[in-house]
C-alpha cells in the first residue's frame, strides 16, 4: 500500500465509511496527511451518502445556561430515504472544556464542518468544528460593541471561484441602545469577515439592509436572510462570499393572514433549493425556490392546516 501513487491512495481510501476513514488517520502519518487535505475531503464529500446533523440540546442548568449539547450525524437511506438508527458519529460538546458553562448556538455548516458560536458572561467567541475528526479552531476575538446592545447574525460558507472558507457576522443594534422592545430600524449596521487560514477578521463596513435571524443558510456561494426593512422591494438578502457583497434577492409571494395572532418565518435549504417556512398560529407552509433566483420559481410546496396537511 506505501508503494501506492498518491492519487491510487487517495481514490482508495475515499470510498471508506467515514467511521474507517477516523481510524485511517491513526495509521500513519502518510494516511493522517492524506486524509486532512481539503482535496480529500471534497472528494470524500461527493462519494458519501447524503446525511443529517442533528443537535440534541441538554437541559438548563441553575447557573441559567444550557449544556452545549450533543451533535449526531445520520445517514439518510437511499432507497426510502429514511434516517438510519445507528448514528455515523456522535459528539458531546460539554465534553470539551473550552465548551462548558456557555451557551452554544450553530450558525453555519458547509461540507461537513459547523460554525458554532459560543457567547457567555466572559463574551463571545466563534469556532469552526469538524465533529467527524472532533477537532476545532477557534477565530480570533471579533470587534465586540460595548457602547450599546447588538443583535449578531452570522453567515458561514465557502466562495465558488475562490474556494475560500468565509465567517460573515454583522452587527445590528443602536448606540446608545434602545429602549427594549424598540422595532425602530438600528443606528448601527456593521459586518465583519473572516477568511479562514488569514488569521484575522476584515470590516466591510456598512450593511445595507435590516436582517433576520441566527444565521444565513448557504447555497450557490452565498449566505440568504430575512430583511426586516419595510421598504425593500424584496424581503431576502444574499451575501457573496467571493464577491464579498450584500444584494437584495428574489423573496416568495406574501399572504398575510390577518386572523394570525403569530408570524414566524425561517430560511432552510431542502433537497438543494432554497426554502421558507412561514408559521401561522392556524396554518404553516413551505415555499421552495425550485429555480435558483427565479422569482417566479417560488412554489408553495407544503401547507399544514389544523384540519389536516396538503403537499402539491
Amino acid at each position: 500500500m506505501e508503494d501506492l501513487p498518491s492519487n491510487i491512495m487517495v481514490d482508495i481510501l475515499s470510498r471508506l465509511p467515514v467511521k474507517t476513514i477516523i481510524h485511517c488517520r491513526c495509521v500513519c502519518k502518510k494516511w493522517r496527511n492524506i486524509v486532512s487535505e481539503s482535496h480529500f475531503a471534497n472528494i470524500h464529500l461527493s462519494r458519501s451518502p447524503a446525511g443529517l446533523m442533528i443537535w440534541h440540546q441538554s437541559e438548563q442548568l441553575m447557573t441559567g445556561y444550557c449544556k452545549p449539547g450533543v451533535l449526531k450525524w445520520v445517514e439518510i437511506s437511499d432507497d426510502d430515504h429514511r434516517l438510519l438508527h445507528d448514528p455515523v458519529m456522535s459528539l458531546d460538546l460539554s465534553l470539551a472544556p473550552v465548551f462548558q458553562n456557555v451557551q452554544i448556538q450553530q450558525v453555519g455548516s458547509v461540507n461537513g464542518l459547523l460554525c458554532l458560536w459560543k457567547f457567555g458572561p466572559e463574551g463571545d467567541n466563534t469556532f469552526i468544528c469538524n465533529p467527524i475528526t472532533r477537532e476545532y479552531m477557534i477565530l480570533p476575538r471579533q470587534k465586540y460593541y460595548r457602547e450599546g446592545y447588538a443583535i449578531i447574525v452570522y453567515g458561514f460558507g465557502v466562495g465558488l471561484q475562490t474556494k475560500e472558507y468565509k465567517v460573515i457576522r454583522t452587527f445590528q443594534g443602536d448606540i446608545p441602545p434602545n429602549q427594549y422592545g424598540s422595532t425602530s430600524r438600528p443606528s448601527l449596521l456593521e459586518a465583519e469577515v473572516f477568511t479562514l487560514g488569514t488569521g484575522q477578521w476584515r470590516s466591510l463596513g456598512h450593511v445595507p439592509y435590516w436582517l433576520s435571524g441566527w444565521d444565513g443558510p448557504f447555497l450557490y456561494g452565498k449566505a440568504h436572510w430575512m430583511v426586516v426593512d419595510q421598504d425593500a422591494p424584496e424581503k431576502l438578502c444574499t451575501f457573496d462570499f467571493d464577491k464579498e457583497t450584500f444584494q437584495l434577492f428574489p423573496s416568495p409571494p406574501s399572504e398575510a393572514i390577518e386572523d394570525s395572532s403569530i408570524h414566524f418565518q425561517s430560511l432552510a435549504v431542502l433537497n438543494g433549493c432554497l426554502s421558507q417556512s412561514d408559521t401561522y398560529d392556524s396554518q404553516f407552509m413551505i415555499w421552495v425556490m425550485k429555480e435558483y433566483g427565479m422569482k417566479k420559481s417560488w412554489h408553495k410546496e407544503v401547507v399544514t392546516k389544523l384540519l389536516g396537511i396538503s403537499v402539491s
